[in-house]
């Protein structure tokens, strides 16, 4: 919080918003350790969307969303690093972006199976009672406050993901590119598609 004495290579904290961690308690470099570091996986998540996005041919919207998600992900680290008033736009701008290209996918030719996932251009969205919980009378709560905002990074880099996947899915279908789910790793499920072959 603000009243944290350590010194800070940043200087004073000015963000309008701070969230129950200790600021700089593992270095003098990051306001907000874990909630810095929790985006990382974000940052992964989006680098491999990317690359298959590119290695599968779909159009540079589903690039342009990923690269998206890792603006985000990247300004998030670099505000919550900092707690700096004008770094806190590099976590909130990405945000408003991030919705605005949602809805404009949304927008452009799908197929009716995306009709279903009607919350995913809220995906960004940062819910605001997460906001209250960095105020001084919720103390009580430090112990789930330090990692929970961290937590809600990890898990929104990971829906954002499958939802790339899921509107990337869509698209092959409507494309008649025969796509199927894959798993990267064992787990991390991608899409893999097979194009028909063009005839001459």
């Amino acid at each position: 919080m603000a009243d944290s004495m350590v010194a800070s290579f940043w200087g004073p904290v000015t963000s309008t918003t701070e969230l129950c961690e200790e600021n700089y308690a593992h270095s003098s470099y990051i306001a907000e350790f874990y909630n810095t570091i929790s985006n990382v996986p974000c940052v992964l998540l989006a680098l491999i969307g990317l690359v298959n996005a590119f290695r599968q041919g779909f159009e540079k919207r589903f690039s342009v969303l990923h690269i998206s998600n890792m603006i985000l992900a990247i300004g998030s680290m670099i505000f919550h690093a900092t707690l700096q008033l004008l770094l806190q736009q590099s976590d909130e701008t990405p945000m408003v972006w991030e919705i605005l290209l949602y809805i404009s996918s949304f927008l452009c030719p799908v197929p009716s199976c995306i009709q279903v996932a009607l919350h995913w251009p809220l995906l960004p969205l940062h819910p605001p009672d997460v906001q209250v919980l960095h105020t001084d009378e919720r103390r009580g709560c430090e112990a789930a406050c330090k990692a929970g905002h961290a937590w809600w990074h990890v898990l929104m880099g990971l829906n954002s993901y499958y939802a790339n996947t899921f509107l990337m899915f869509c698209r092959a279908q409507q494309r008649g590119w025969e796509p199927r789910i894959t798993h990267l790793l064992g787990f991390l499920p991608y899409v893999k598609v097979q194009k028909p072959e063009k005839r001459e």
